[in-house]
């Protein structure tokens, strides 16, 4: 499972990790425990897959970008049945995942030929511009609980924009990162280019980041492991994006008539508790005018209390969701209890009546809990909404425009959705502020990410 310089191998040691099922708690499979020996041979591929692919025209990296894409779409099925098997996931959400992968592909084959310089104005004689050429080698660190799109957001951007790439996906769901890879080899990317490495995360990542083939590094994951990861950047102060926790508020204003609150509670709902809520733009503190507070309580517990979830990804999920929930000190409307029986389920969790200090409000839950509190005025949502460092994601549903322009300008965030909750594309930058990382992945800010500005001025022969 290792992919390395263009080929699949063992761990050079033969160490493995079991992968589990989470919904049965049974090994699935293993995966590739890298050595010392092993991220050596990967930095060297990498260093000559980049020499190779930075000269590459870009409409042959667009090609090949665009074939991957293709033949993701052709197998999206089967990786769907991996993706649910390894991270647990519904197979429906699974497969639409897979496909938003193929379109990160297909959207950056169009950006590799757009990754235009510019002109600059000069006295007569001189010539000036700037161009954009490839940051170099990147270590691309992602998370389990979008093991196909995460990658993909990666790996499209560094390929578009003549980058080679060590790929680290989460050790938990390994299986269908390692099937994007193969699309990529299939499609005729060339050896050194795209590699996949699995292992103990601390030691890969130290191993990586202190080499100085690595230009850049990629991470999403938690705040923690960011931090870690900034502090071993600065020996070779490598270009960092990081998107880290959210801890995403919601606005519901009091101007909603009874159907549009239903309607909000429908998306509140929807996006909250899809993929067990292990999602880092999920709504996470609803904030409720208190005119409509009680009605809309009413209307999202009556939504969740029907739920039946996916399981959480591992036992340390699931232990954390439980140990938040029991320190909340709120009036639990709806779950709240562990099931019984193998897997790592947790019920759809509605809180009401919590502390202001409570932990849910502090720590990003990263589960299927879903607090919801009362506030009077805009200025007073707001507040409470900008009361966390972490800054990802943020949404408001009203009806009225005067205070939806105050709203957004007033949320201290990366990403707004006004009466909508679907936020990622391809064509769209990712990331946050404050604990939530900096940089963005997705759109064209993503040339800025995978690339440095080269500045040249000439005149005439001396």
């Amino acid at each position: 499972m290792l992919f390395i310089g263009g080929k699949w191998r063992p761990a050079s040691d033969g160490r493995v990790i079991d992968i589990l099922n989470p919904a049965t708690e049974e090994v699935i499979g293993q995966v590739p425990n890298a050595s010392s020996s092993d991220l050596d041979d990967v930095l060297a591929a990498a260093a000559a897959g980049f020499a190779t692919w930075r000269r590459t025209a870009p409409a042959e990296r667009a090609s090949v970008l665009d074939r991957a894409g293709r033949l993701l779409l052709d197998r999206a099925e089967a990786i769907a049945a991996t993706l649910t098997e390894e991270q647990g996931k519904p197979l429906e959400e699974s497969l639409a995942e897979v496909r938003q992968s193929a379109e990160y592909f297909s959207w950056f084959a169009g950006e590799a030929v757009r990754s235009y310089g510019r002109l600059l104005p000069t006295a007569p004689g001189r010539r000036a511009w700037v161009e954009r050429r490839p940051v170099g080698p990147v270590a691309a660190f992602t998370a389990w609980n979008f093991p196909a799109s995460l990658p993909a957001r990666k790996l499209a951007p560094a390929v578009a924009f003549g980058c080679s790439i060590v790929l680290c996906p989460a050790v938990e769901a390994p299986r269908t990162a390692a099937a994007l890879v193969q699309a990529l080899a299939d499609a005729g990317v060339p050896p050194g280019v795209v590699n996949l490495i699995t292992g103990d995360p601390p030691r890969v990542s130290e191993h990586l980041i202190s080499s100085p083939v690595i230009a850049k590094i990629t991470l999403t994951g938690s705040v923690p492991v960011g931090q870690t990861l900034v502090g071993l950047s600065a020996r070779h102060l490598q270009s960092l994006t990081l998107e880290l926790g959210g801890h995403a508020p919601v606005l519901i204003f009091d101007d909603l008539d009874p159907d549009q609150l239903g309607r909000a509670a429908d998306a509140l709902v929807r996006a909250k508790f899809r993929n067990a809520g292990q999602v880092c733009i999920s709504p996470s503190r609803v904030f409720v005018q208190e005119a409509v507070h009680d009605f809309f309580v009413e209307a999202v517990v009556e939504r969740a209390a029907g739920l039946a979830l996916s399981p959480l990804a591992n036992a340390r999920r699931r232990d954390a969701v439980s140990s938040l929930i029991s320190s909340s000190e709120a009036n639990i409307r709806t779950g709240g209890v562990q099931p019984e029986g193998p897997g790592f389920f947790y019920p759809p969790t509605v809180l009401t009546d919590l502390p202001p200090d409570s932990a849910v409000l502090r720590d990003e839950p990263f589960g299927p809990i879903l607090p919801l509190l009362p506030f009077t005025t805009l200025e007073d949502g707001l507040e409470q909404a900008n009361a966390v460092p972490y800054g990802l994601a943020g949404y408001l549903f009203t009806a009225n425009t005067e205070r939806a322009d105050a709203a957004i300008a007033g949320l201290d965030v990366g990403m707004i959705g006004l009466n909508e909750v679907a936020l990622a594309s391809a064509a769209s930058p990712f990331g946050g502020v404050g604990l939530s990382g900096y940089g963005r992945e997705g759109g064209t800010e993503s040339l800025e990410a995978y690339t440095v500005a080269t500045a040249v001025t000439t005149k005439g022969a001396p």
